[in-house]
């Protein structure tokens, strides 16, 4: 009996830990709701700075206007990575609410066409609750359709992480 009393307060000590850990270090991992729909990753290089990772699906398609027709309901696989600065003081709250905002890539395949290239421009907002290892994140992401055909693409989610 004592083994199991001995693991169960190791346990209650690791939780009790990892709720203390913030959320502006380490490494997410969690899932996004949107364009694109799927798992969401970030890894933080610094205080200020993290590069953000999604792999999903993407049913609206490509781009916004002309090239949207072409996509139009059609499953696409979706990878992007970003790099990000957050502005910390920007909202003052008792709550921790960076924007953030940074730029990226992203490949959209699948479907019956070539993949799509797109340099993107994020622009979000980051709640990061105390004592708490999750954030949750609102953004809007411009990008520029690079290949097959040139263009523009609006993508947007919302979603959350848990820390490690």
């Amino acid at each position: 009996m004592k083994p199991l009393r001995t693991a169960a307060v190791a346990l209650c000590v690791f939780f009790a830990a990892q709720g203390a850990a913030a959320q502006d270090h380490g490494f997410g991992l969690g899932v996004i709701i949107g364009e694109p729909t799927g798992l969401s990753a970030k890894l933080w290089t610094s205080t200020t700075n993290a590069f953000a990772f999604g792999l999903g699906w993407s049913v609206g398609g490509n781009g916004i206007g002309k090239h949207k027709e072409e996509f139009e309901g059609e499953t696409r696989v979706h990878f992007h990575v970003d790099y990000l600065w957050h502005a910390f003081k920007v909202i003052h709250s008792s709550e921790r609410f960076p924007l953030y905002y940074g730029f990226g890539g992203r490949v959209n395949t699948g479907g019956e066409h070539d993949a799509s290239l797109a340099v993107r421009g994020v622009l979000g907002i980051v709640w990061l609750p105390h004592d708490t290892p999750i954030d949750v994140f609102l953004e809007v992401v411009p990008s520029l359709v690079l290949t097959p055909s040139s263009g523009f693409a609006l993508d947007a989610g919302i979603g959350a992480r848990y820390f490690f």
